[in-house]
């Protein structure tokens, strides 16, 4: 059993009020929900710090709850929820960003089972295999390597791991992605984990690299990590996003 939260926040910077823009005559965020919802979770809840993406929720029959606007991630808005509904320590809920409105649902259940049949983990997420040097290179592609168990070791911007017989000249020449996995924002947490993570001060790692998971690993929690079964679909931070989902669903965004 695991329990769906979805954080949505009106004031995105590169795409303001993203989560109510529409996508083939749903808000992205109704998209989201029903991907939620056909992954079998127990519950499914939209948290937000806005009340016109509570309001739209309720319009088409999700459940929405309210939270402060002072949270700097879904993580902690979720952890906010956790602790409003008293949800026992060991239970499982899954982190589904608000602007995912392709995830497979397939990979929401995937990434709850690995963390319940994993006792060791606190929190489990999923990753997909990196198959050209462009996305090796690319600093918007969050890399995960993890030990031969699948717990995570590190998570970076850079391109790790990095092949120095593949790369003669130094950083541009590099001509092998082999190995290299890409991290999908996704995440499976015990309760109890949430909470303590939610409590840690932001670490170093963290406000260098901008991840904010290498605050658990800095804080000793562990992250198991399996390739996802299928392929995610591409998530929405731009016009440009927005527009590219919308003609994969079939309609004209707005």
């Amino acid at each position: 059993m695991f329990r769906v939260v979805i954080p949505a926040r009106y004031d995105s910077v590169r795409l303001p009020g993203k989560a109510l823009r529409r996508l083939a005559g749903k808000p992205m965020v109704q998209w989201v929900h029903e991907r939620a919802a056909a992954a079998g979770a127990a519950e499914v809840l939209i948290a937000t710090d806005d009340a016109r993406i509570l309001d739209a929720a309720r319009a088409f029959g999700a459940e929405g709850i309210m939270t402060a606007a002072t949270h700097g991630s879904g993580t902690d808005r979720i952890a906010e929820v956790a602790s409003a509904r008293r949800w026992p320590d060991r239970d499982i809920v899954v982190n589904l960003q608000g602007d995912e409105p392709l995830m497979p649902p397939v990979l929401i259940a995937q990434v709850a089972a690995l963390l319940d049949l994993t006792p060791g983990a606190d929190i489990a997420t999923l990753a997909a295999r990196i198959s050209s040097v462009d996305e090796l290179l690319d600093t918007n592609t969050v890399k995960v390597v993890t030990d031969a168990s699948g717990r995570a070791l590190y998570f970076s911007r850079a391109p790790i791991p990095w092949n120095r017989a593949g790369a003669p000249a130094g950083l541009a020449s590099q001509t092998d992605a082999r190995g290299a996995r890409r991290h999908l924002g996704i995440y499976a947490y015990r309760v109890g984990a949430l909470k303590r993570l939610a409590a840690f001060a932001p670490t170093a790692l963290e406000t260098r690299e901008k991840l904010e998971q290498l605050r658990a690993l800095e804080n000793g929690l562990g992250i198991q990590v399996a390739d996802a079964c299928e392929p995610a679909g591409p998530d929405v931070n731009t016009a440009a996003d927005l527009a590219r989902v919308e003609a994969l669903l079939g309609g004209a965004p707005n």
